[in-house]
């Protein structure tokens, strides 16, 4: 087995493979750029090599740098993750041509599945079905119009070298393709290096579903089952999930049966994936091959025992599969949540900062359900402009869907961030959804069940309890604290206050019993009994059992009362008297700022270009300016007609989160 392993990647893939290095006994070796240097990979690999700025086109996609740390330190073999150079046939040859082992795929099966216009004609000849496109590269915007006419609208432009939803845009019109082919070259050339582009139907209400699959180096091939990826945003991946509720045995059969016949005619020998997309009705399509490890990894391992990155290395070092196709069975269901450094309340919009809390939930097995997650960051550490805004993966295991679904619930529950915007909320949110638990999804769904965008959710009952009970609670702890604190102070504590929780007032009455407190509902009839409380002041995180039911809240004290958050639903909550209740109905609301004439920019990033002058007319929908963050490109477009009366940045300009770029007359 090999003694040295350097890892030409960064984050939490590279802490994953680590953790495998290390049970296996294997020294590991991280390369690292600017941005990196103080990364947990960093600090828990064996030895590192710097290799450059922070853009990755200056470190992590020199293979040069790559091989020559390999060389420095002695490495027998590179593991190279997900992204950066791991689908790069020519890197997996050099690495051949130095005397180093790729663990991954040899380089001819890369060649001839890494590359989308080169998948797509073997999956044709090979007499895969393939959804209908123009098989080829294309030179310009114009030929991409031609093409994409020829097709009929709605089609997706893809880059040839793409993956991790970027690169990547469905076109519905003329003025979509003239928009997003040049967007999608310039994702393609920075993220991958090679900005060759096609173009293919683009198939309504899928379902996107890919089949894991494992080759050693004797020809030997079997399939992991599947993974389904159907809740995607801008063509991401952000939940996935370990079967596919759609999937039968006679499907779930056929599918994997042509995946492992694909990965045999390329005699493929490591770790990959084959894609498809697939109809309600469970027909399907081959759409390509990822020729590495998936992001999404982690839900096949939980169902099936295995450790992919443990088979990858064991492949590439010359192994046979110590299984067969039917040593592997289904065990249970497992669930992955993206955690992402993003802004859900604001369009998903990239979030760059420190992490000025990071708390995750307790790892391993729970009430019902286990808690896996997967991370390259810890508190205190920044997420930067350069890479994937990926936080973390975080991952639930049950016997059942609906159990692992209710695992993932608490489990985002009780993961804190502070410092920078994250998706937490948003995930919480579609977790609680009756057509997410009842398997009813599509590609479509975030676009389906968020056409405004996401904006919390309000309070069911249950969670109004909840938010009335915590404010109670926290209320009686600072009136206590106080009163320690006073001189002169006797009698017993108020009992009687009035709960707002947003527009929402109930009369209460609160008193401590031996476990907790109880908070009657006066207008109700009922009380709530708060036991288990995990609280004090200053703390975040609340928490506590309700009526003998497990819940975890994020509190923050405001300017009056508390921020209280339970997953999707965030309310100020206040506690008042019931004098101070009348008094405070009287209150006049305070109106926002007018921002109707301003363009902001939606978050810290680089101006690839300003398209308005100052003078100049510019008409509702047309492009103002376009901003890249985490190596996407989004173009800022005009709200309404307006002329132009100043312009405060131009290309190139970093600029910050709200910072003014545009303003009109």
């Amino acid at each position: 087995m090999f003694t040295k392993i350097l890892i030409a990647n960064r984050g939490e893939i590279a802490v994953r493979v680590i953790k495998t290095c290390r049970r296996l006994g294997i020294a590991t070796v991280v390369v690292y750029s600017d941005a990196d240097a103080g990364s947990l990979a960093v600090e828990m690999a064996d030895e590192t090599v710097h290799i450059g700025a922070s853009p990755a086109a200056q470190s992590y996609l020199v293979a040069d740098k790559i091989i020559a740390a390999c060389k420095e330190t002695g490495a027998q073999a590179i593991h190279p993750g997900f992204g950066f150079l791991s689908e790069n046939a020519g890197f997996a040859q050099r690495c051949a041509d130095e005397g180093l082992v790729f663990i991954g795929p040899n380089p001819g099966a890369i060649q001839a599945m890494g590359d989308k216009i080169e998948s797509k004609k073997f999956a044709q000849a090979a007499g895969v079905s393939c959804v209908p496109g123009h098989i080829g590269e294309i030179a310009d915007t114009a030929e991409a119009v031609t093409i994409a006419e020829q097709i009929g609208y709605p089609v997706m432009i893809k880059a040839s070298a793409g993956g991790g939803g970027k690169g990547i845009r469905v076109a519905w019109n003329r003025q979509d393709v003239e928009e997003g082919f040049p967007a999608v070259r310039a994702e393609a050339k920075a993220s991958f290096g090679d900005d060759r582009i096609f173009i293919e139907k683009f198939i309504e209400s899928p379902r996107h579903i890919e089949i894991q699959v494992l080759g050693d180096k004797h020809g030997n091939v079997v399939h992991l089952f599947e993974r389904e990826c159907s809740i995607q945003r801008r063509n991401q991946k952000v939940i996935e999930e370990a079967p596919s509720p759609l999937l039968d045995e006679a499907t779930r059969a056929a599918m994997g049966a042509q995946a492992v016949a694909l990965a045999k005619a390329v005699n493929y020998d490591s770790a990959g994936t084959v894609e498809f997309v697939a109809g309600q009705d469970k027909s399907f399509f081959f759409l390509e091959m990822n020729t590495r490890l998936q992001v999404e990894h982690p839900v096949t391992e939980l169902i099936t025992g295995l450790d992919l990155v443990e088979q990858m290395i064991r492949s590439a070092w010359g192994e046979k599969l110590a299984f067969q196709q039917s040593d592997l069975k289904i065990n249970g269901w497992a669930i992955e949540s993206r955690i992402y450094a993003e802004d859900p309340y604001r369009k998903f919009l990239p979030s760059i900062g420190r992490l000025v809390r990071y708390a995750p939930p307790e790892e391993g097995e729970k009430d019902g359900y286990t808690v896996r997650n997967d991370a390259g960051v810890r508190e205190g550490d920044e997420i930067s402009m350069y890479y994937d805004p990926m936080i973390s993966k975080l991952c639930s295991w049950a016997p059942t869907r609906l159990a692992a679904i209710d695992g993932m619930g608490r489990a985002l529950e009780d993961f804190h961030i502070e410092g920078l915007g994250q998706n937490i909320p948003f995930l919480a949110a579609v977790m609680d959804q009756e057509r997410f638990r009842s398997g009813k999804i599509s590609t479509n769904y975030i676009k389906d069940e968020f056409p405004d965008g996401f904006a919390g959710t309000n309070p069911t009952p249950d969670q109004l309890d909840i938010l009335t009970a915590v404010g109670a609670a926290m209320q009686r702890v600072y009136a206590a604290r106080a009163r320690s604190y006073a001189s002169g102070l006797a009698g017993p504590p108020r009992e009687d206050w009035v709960v707002a929780v947003g527009h929402a007032k109930r009369n209460v009455k609160v008193s401590e019993h031996d476990d907790g407190v109880t908070i009657h509902l006066v207008d109700e009839g009922r009380s709530l009994s708060l036991t288990a409380i995990d609280w004090r002041p200053g703390k975040p995180v609340f928490r506590a059992r309700l009526d003998g039911q497990a819940f975890t809240v994020q509190v923050a004290p405001a300017a009056e009362g508390f921020t209280i958050r339970h997953r999707a639903a965030k309310a100020r909550v206040l506690v008042l008297t019931p004098r101070n209740a009348e008094l405070h109905d009287r209150l006049p609301e305070k109106k926002a700022a007018d921002t109707s004439k301003l363009v902001l920019s939606p978050m810290p990033g680089l101006v690839v270009s300003m398209d308005v002058a100052a003078g100049q007319l510019v008409r509702e929908g047309e492009v103002v300016c376009v901003l890249e963050a985490m190596k996407m490109q989004n173009i800022i477009r005009a709200e309404r007609d307006g002329t132009v009366k100043a312009v405060n940045a131009k290309s190139g300009d970093p600029v910050a989160a709200d910072e003014i770029l545009v303003e009109f007359a």
